[in-house]
C-alpha cells in the first residue's frame, strides 16, 4: 500500500523564480526578466527596463548548497529544475555557449550529486532570450528552431554523465494564454500568428527530443503540460462539447509530442478559423519520429466549461466556470485532488506512456508566530489529499514515475512577482517589497513531507 519503490519524491524550482543573479556570469536578459515586477509593458525596452523583485528573487544562484542540503534533510531523491538559457547562450544566437554559465550548472549537479539527488532539467521554462525577441520576433521566427536546437546539444554534450532525466517547455499549452511568457509575442498577437509560432516550438521540441535520444541514449525526456482539465457544467450535451473543445487545446499539445502529428480536430479547428500553418519540408517527418518517453505535467486545479458564455469566471491566467461543489484558494483557485486522479487516469488511457506529476502544491500566506515557526496546516491538507489520489491512481492501473512538489521552498510568482504566495516547505524571508533577510526557515509541512518521503507514502495514507 505504498508507491512504486524507485519512485522519485522531491519538488520543483525553476531558475527565472529563484535564481536571482540575473545578469551575473556573463547571463543576458530573458523574457522573464523583463517581466521584473510581473508586468508585461508592451512597449518595454532595455532601456525602460526597471529594477524588481526576480533580479535577486531568493538568491538560489548563491545558495544553492544551502538549500540542497535542505532538501536532502527532507528526503529528496530528486529536484526538478530548469537551465537558464540566457546563462549559456546570453543573446540566443551566438555560435558557441557561455562557459562561464555552463561551469555553474556542472557545480549546480556536482552539489545534487553529492546529496544523492537525481536532477530532472527542464530546458525552457517560462523563458528564453529577449534578444531573439528583440532581433528575431520570438518563436514567431523559424530561425529560433536552429538556436534552440544549438542550446539543446550543447547542454546534453556537457551534462550527458550528470542528467538523464530532461524536459522540453514547461507547460507548453501556456503559450494560448501568454504568448509572451510562451512564444516571445506581444499578448495582442493573432491567433495566426500564435499558433504558427507553437508549430516552430513543436518542431524544436521533437529535434531537441531526438538529439536527447542521440546524444544520452540511455537518458529519458518528456514533454511538460498545464493539466487544466474541464468538466462539463452540466450534462447537457452542448456543456459536454464544451468540455471537449476546451481539453483539446491543451491535450493538442501532447497529441503532437507523443503522436507525431497534428490531430484531425485541430486541423478542422485550423479550417473553421482561418489557420494557415506554414510548414517546410521535412516538419512532418520530424515531429512523426521525436515521441516523447513519458508525459509530465503539472495540477492545481480543474475547472468546468460551458456552452454559455457568461458562465465563465476570469482566472489567473485560464479563465474557466467556477465548480459550485469545491471550495477555493486564497487566491481563487479551485481546490479538487480527485481531480487529480481523473486527470491521472485519463492521460494514462490517452497515451499509454510513464506520467509525472512535476508540479501541485498551495500558494498561501503564510505567518511566522512568535516562536519562529510557520504552522502550515492548510498546505499539508491539500498536498495529502492530492496524494492520496495519485496513490488511488497507482492503484487503477497509472504508472507514475514520481511527484515533485512545486516550490519546495518559497520562490517568486512567475505572472506576479509576490512572494507572498507561498509554496515551499521551506519559508525564505523576503517580502513583495524587496524587504528580507532571505533567511531559511523549516515550516511544519518540512517535518510532514520528511516523513511522507521517508515511509514511501505509508505515513500519508496512514493519515486518511
Amino acid at each position: 500500500m505504498t508507491f512504486p519503490s524507485d519512485f522519485l519524491w522531491g519538488g520543483a524550482i525553476a531558475a527565472n523564480q529563484v535564481e536571482g543573479a540575473y545578469l551575473t556570469g556573463g547571463k543576458g536578459l530573458s523574457t522573464a526578466d523583463m517581466l521584473p515586477k510581473g508586468i508585461l509593458n508592451p512597449h518595454q525596452t532595455r532601456e525602460a527596463r526597471t529594477e524588481g523583485i526576480k533580479d535577486l528573487a531568493i538568491d538560489f544562484y548563491h545558495r544553492y548548497p544551502e538549500d540542497i542540503a535542505l532538501f536532502e534533510e527532507m528526503g529528496f531523491n530528486c529536484l526538478r529544475l530548469s537551465i537558464a538559457w540566457t546563462r549559456i547562450f546570453p543573446q540566443g544566437d551566438e555560435t558557441e555557449p557561455c562557459e562561464e554559465g555552463l561551469a555553474y550548472y556542472d557545480r549546480l549537479f556536482d552539489e545534487l550529486a553529492a546529496h544523492g539527488m537525481t536532477p530532472f532539467v527542464t530546458l525552457s521554462h517560462y523563458e528564453m532570450p529577449y534578444a531573439l525577441v528583440e532581433n528575431y520576433g520570438g518563436w514567431g521566427s523559424r530561425e529560433v528552431i536552429t538556436f534552440f536546437e544549438r542550446y539543446a546539444r550543447s547542454v546534453f554534450t556537457r551534462y550527458k554523465e550528470k542528467v538523464k532525466l530532461w524536459l522540453t517547455f514547461n507547460e507548453i499549452n501556456m503559450s494560448l494564454h501568454a504568448p509572451f511568457t510562451g512564444v516571445g509575442l506581444q499578448e495582442d498577437a493573432s491567433e495566426q500568428a500564435i499558433y504558427q509560432a507553437i508549430h516552430h516550438q513543436l518542431v524544436a521540441n521533437a529535434k531537441a527530443v531526438q538529439l536527447c535520444h542521440d546524444i544520452i541514449p540511455d537518458a529519458k525526456i518528456g514533454n511538460m503540460l498545464l493539466g487544466a482539465i474541464n468538466y462539463p457544467y452540466t450534462c447537457n450535451p452542448d456543456d459536454v462539447l464544451a468540455a471537449m473543445d476546451e481539453n483539446n487545446k491543451w491535450l493538442f499539445f501532447g497529441d503532437v509530442q507523443t503522436r507525431g502529428k497534428y490531430p484531425g480536430y485541430m486541423l478542422r479547428y485550423f479550417r473553421d478559423n482561418g489557420i494557415t500553418i506554414e510548414m517546410e519540408a521535412g516538419d512532418i517527418e520530424t515531429l512523426a519520429a521525436a515521441s516523447v518517453d513519458f508525459i509530465s505535467f503539472s495540477y492545481y486545479a480543474s475547472g468546468c466549461a460551458s456552452a454559455d458564455p457568461k458562465q465563465k469566471e476570469v482566472g489567473n491566467i485560464v479563465d474557466s466556470v467556477p465548480n459550485p461543489y469545491l471550495e477555493k484558494s486564497q487566491w481563487g483557485w479551485l481546490i479538487d485532488p480527485k481531480g487529480l486522479r481523473i486527470l491521472l487516469n485519463f492521460l494514462h488511457d490517452r497515451y499509454q506512456k510513464p506520467l509525472f506529476i512535476v508540479e501541485n502544491g498551495l500558494g498561501a500566506r503564510d505567518t511566522v508566530t512568535e516562536e519562529g515557526e510557520v504552522i502550515d496546516d492548510y498546505r499539508i491538507a491539500y498536498l495529502r489529499d492530492h496524494l492520496v489520489q495519485a496513490h488511488e491512481a497507482i492503484l487503477d492501473g497509472v504508472e507514475l514515475m514520481g511527484f515533485t512538489s512545486w516550490g519546495p521552498i518559497d520562490l517568486v510568482a512567475n505572472s506576479t512577482a509576490e512572494m507572498s504566495k507561498r509554496y515551499g516547505y521551506i519559508y525564505v524571508d523576503r517580502h513583495d517589497d524587496g524587504s528580507g533577510t532571505l533567511t531559511r526557515l523549516r515550516k511544519k509541512s518540512f517535518y510532514w513531507y520528511q516523513e511522507v518521503i521517508k515511509t514511501n507514502g505509508q505515513a500519508l495514507l496512514a493519515q486518511e
